[in-house]
């Protein structure tokens, strides 16, 4: 039974150190491409504004042709 409750508090602060661990700006760009930004910064920068995953894909050609 010791072995048990060594192991499950062995596997708890496992996930404690997993849950607390911020994951590095390469994965959190990846996670934004998923949600249709480019990058982690352009994600970021539409919570805290208004703007959304469409501004990533204009551009002056398709403002030109008044699309």
């Amino acid at each position: 039974m010791e072995k048990k409750h060594f192991a499950l508090k062995k596997l708890m602060a496992a996930v404690e150190k997993e849950l607390l661990h911020k994951p590095n700006h390469k994965t959190l760009d990846r996670l934004s491409l998923l949600v249709g930004f480019q990058d982690w910064d352009s994600f970021q920068e539409a919570l805290q504004g208004e703007a959304d995953g469409r501004t990533n894909y204009e551009s002056k050609e398709y403002e030109d042709h008044g699309d």
